[in-house]
């Protein structure tokens, strides 16, 4: 890998920046990581976020932030078709955590559409991820992927909402202990300044 600059901004939260700092915990690379807070986003608000920079070079957009550095930590899989895998379960685990109703403001109706989606599409999302683990040890191929990692950054907010969401899926349960055993991962799990999601 060659000698680069990394500076990584986002709103002060873990949401969606955490996945690349998973990536970067995980690889071992160094990076500024610069937390905007909500009450000064007015004043840079012609900027967007996210955004990484690399050597000064901006790259916008989540999960091509992540994919770029899941490419650059060899985290992708080990073919073509490993990483194309990689990438629909990324797709799928993106697409739930999409329909999370983060934006309402209404206490009660937020809390039904919660319960909605956990009744309704949870268990849909945990079937399909523990058809492709199935006895493996990764979701991909025989290493971990981001797509693990994203696995773990995702279940972590999961089990915020929904206490217990898992349970039914012990094989799920167990990738979610491996990637948090990744000794990297683990340092920068019990490091990582306290946020809300």
């Amino acid at each position: 890998m060659t000698m680069q600059s990394y500076k990584l901004t986002y709103f002060n939260m873990r949401g969606r920046a955490e996945l690349p700092r998973y990536i970067f915990a995980y690889a071992g690379i160094a990076f500024e990581d610069r937390r905007v807070e909500w009450n000064d986003w007015p004043s840079i608000k012609k900027r967007k976020l996210p955004v990484l920079e690399v050597n000064g070079v901006p790259l916008t957009q989540s999960l091509a932030i992540a994919r770029f550095l899941a490419k650059e930590a060899g985290l992708v899989g080990n073919s073509k078709l490993a990483e194309a895998q990689a990438d629909a379960l990324v797709d799928t685990l993106n697409d739930f955590t999409l329909l999370i109703p983060w934006r309402e403001d209404n206490p009660q109706i937020k809390t039904q559409k919660i319960d909605m989606l956990f009744q309704s599409h949870a268990p849909k999302l945990l079937d399909h991820l523990q058809c492709h683990l199935g006895d493996r040890e990764w979701l991909v191929g025989d290493s971990e992927t981001w797509a693990d990692l994203y696995c773990h950054v995702c279940f972590t907010t999961f089990s915020v909402l929904r206490p217990g969401f898992a349970d039914d899926h012990p094989a799920l349960c167990g990738l979610i202990d491996r990637v948090e055993a990744i000794p990297n991962v683990a340092k920068w799990i019990q490091s990582r300044p306290t946020t809300e999601f």
